[in-house]
């Protein structure tokens, strides 16, 4: 079955981060190159689109890496953009393959899914447990019903349909938009920004004290490939490193690695969001996978990457 899953993988969202990250991946490790689609290719919006697309490649298996995202302001000011793209996308796309007949099916949601207050580390089962976390609630709700899609178009009718619930993700291919990424490019941006022009303090949102768990893409990537390999996967899965930091020693991990002597200037007017957000990882570790790329050696890479994109003139710094 694993030969048949990758004989003609596609990957919606392929050239975002985490598509990107899978198909490196995949080259990395001998498969076939999958059919990458990006918005150039198809409107994931458009329902007959997507089901003329995905009736014209005719793939084995599908990613869906695909999605409006972004930060605690995009998310906080943008809801009912943010959940009726990811609504339609998810609807969308996992329909269209149902009917076109193709097995396999990836969705790939966030950690955000689970509620506010849920018990620490997260486990699967606490999905739908409470209230969410109300700054990204339209997202979240979206990311539920594709994994719900998921799940009840595998009970109905016998495709393996499945998910996979990331932490917080982040390296090469990232968005650095001040207003619209997440926490971590964010951070790299201001404090190479700061670097560059010699700036004496730098101000970042909220307390600090929100603690946050992070992964990086390559390492999702390889999460992505394990669970495709598997014959029967779990209908959703958490995938995060199990290394927990504050926004506070995050900031200053990045500073450091950065290499500015700047100070830390805390607006404690602007929300923290979520108090603290841990995946519980033993399901997918107990299935033979877990992270390799630790907080700090990811950091490093990434600011790398940041600087190589800026000279390449590629670095995304756009609304999603």
């Amino acid at each position: 079955m694993m030969e048949q899953t990758f004989e003609k993988v596609l990957v919606f969202g392929a050239r975002g981060m985490v598509g990107s990250a899978i198909v490196r991946r995949m080259k990395a490790q001998g498969l076939p190159d999958p059919v990458q689609a990006g918005r150039a290719e198809v409107d994931c919006l458009d329902q007959g689109a997507v089901r003329n697309y995905i009736d014209a490649v005719r793939p084995t298996s599908v990613v869906v890496a695909a999605a409006k995202v972004g930060g605690i302001e995009a998310n906080r000011t943008q809801m009912a953009a943010f959940m009726y793209e990811n609504l339609m996308l998810a609807s969308n796309v996992i329909d269209a393959c149902y009917r076109a007949g193709i097995p396999r099916v990836l969705f790939l949601g966030s950690s955000c899914i689970y509620p506010r207050e849920a018990e620490q580390p997260i486990q699967e089962s606490a999905l739908l447990g409470g209230p969410l976390e109300p700054s990204n609630e339209g997202y979240a709700i979206a990311k539920i019903a594709g994994l719900k899609l998921c799940e009840y178009y595998r009970k109905q009718y016998g495709v393996c349909y499945h998910s996979a619930m990331p932490t917080n993700l982040y390296g090469p291919g990232d968005n650095y938009h001040l207003k619209h990424s997440h926490v971590l490019p964010a951070l790299i941006r201001k404090f190479e920004e700061a670097r560059e022009s010699g700036q004496r303090s730098v101000t970042l949102w909220g307390t600090g004290s929100a603690l946050r768990e992070f992964l990086h893409v390559d390492d999702l990537a390889d999460a992505v490939l394990h669970l495709m390999g598997l014959d029967n996967p779990p209908d959703w899965v958490n995938a995060g490193s199990g290394e927990e930091v504050s926004i506070r020693q995050l900031a200053e991990l990045v500073r450091d690695a950065v290499g500015v002597d700047c100070e830390i200037v805390w607006d404690s007017t602007k929300p923290d969001g979520t108090p603290r957000k841990l995946l519980d990882c033993s399901l997918i570790n107990g299935l033979g996978w877990r992270s390799a790329i630790p907080l700090r050696e990811g950091v490093a890479r990434t600011i790398l990457d940041y600087r190589r994109e800026g000279e390449a003139g590629v670095r995304r710094d756009g609304e999603g």
